[in-house]
């Protein structure tokens, strides 16, 4: 889909309900799986939202048909990310819940959001998927690319900074990378899969207003079978990979302590050099 330079955006932004890491993360149940007990709305997602909400804006916002929908998916919980998205300014939110999602690694995921993305693209075709680099829990920073792979989308990945510019044909965008010495400029058509990094933007909280009218703001529930997607394809059955067995991690050791009459520094340096560290 192409759109006009200055045309609305119909956007999803991809947010996660993840263990909080204030509290450590621990792995439950036969299949090892992460215990998500106590858990709020990845804190990267936040950038990603942030980074539509601003394109959104830029454009008119919801009065001038852009449109920025949280998806999410999970157990029954997860409805909270969403939730929270809804207060910080996205404008209505998807949650795909199904029991047989439990287990979904990367591959299964990108797939289960790659469906529901298509599913949402039948009644108003998406323009740009934007995602955090990573979520905060498994860290992989795979799915963005997978998810682009499913779609047929461009992807832009790990963007520093976001804009719509005018091309010829429509609305091109355009995204600065940062590595460890350089910057690069890359570019691509809509509609497309972008990651932004937490140099992106500074995210905005929920204020009072922004909780208040998020309880009249829609959250769609979906099932697997509602988006066209064969649940032997998705959770552990569908899963790329498993854990095979997990055990807590073993208690830190008691450190080296070195006591100075004198000589503290040469007992650093051969302590340093037993570690092989210098």
């Amino acid at each position: 889909m192409q759109e006009s330079a200055n045309g609305p955006l119909n956007i999803v932004v991809l947010v996660k309900h993840v263990p909080d890491t204030q509290f450590d993360r621990r792995l439950a149940g036969p299949d090892h799986t992460l215990d998500r007990s106590e858990s709020i709305l990845s804190e990267l997602d936040e950038y990603a939202l942030e980074a539509a909400l601003v394109l959104a804006e830029e454009r008119g916002g919801e009065k001038g048909g852009n449109t920025v929908t949280a998806v999410t998916m999970g157990p029954a919980a997860a409805v909270n990310a969403v939730k929270k998205s809804l207060q910080i300014g996205a404008h209505k939110g998807v949650h795909l819940s199904d029991e047989a999602l439990a287990g979904s690694d990367a591959a299964a995921t990108s797939l289960a959001l790659a469906a529901v993305v298509n599913y949402l693209s039948s009644q108003a075709p998406v323009d740009l998927v934007i995602t955090g680099m990573a979520s905060t829990d498994g860290e992989t920073s795979l799915v963005p690319a997978q998810l682009a792979e499913r779609l047929g989308y461009a992807q832009l990945t790990f963007a520093s900074e976001l804009e719509t510019v005018a091309s010829p044909s429509g609305t091109v965008l355009r995204a600065r990378r940062d590595g460890d010495s350089y910057s690069e400029v890359i570019e691509a058509p809509l509609p497309a899969v972008v990651s932004v990094t937490d140099q992106a933007n500074e995210p905005r909280y929920p204020n009072f207003r922004g909780i208040m009218a998020a309880k009249k703001k829609p959250v769609t529930v979906l099932s697997l079978s509602d988006v066209g997607v064969d649940a032997a394809q998705a959770g552990k059955d569908g899963a790329w990979t498993s854990v095979a067995a997990s055990a807590p991690r073993p208690p830190r050791g008691a450190g080296t302590i070195i006591t100075d009459d004198g000589d503290a520094g040469a007992k650093l340096v051969d302590f340093l050099a037993s570690q092989k560290l210098i």
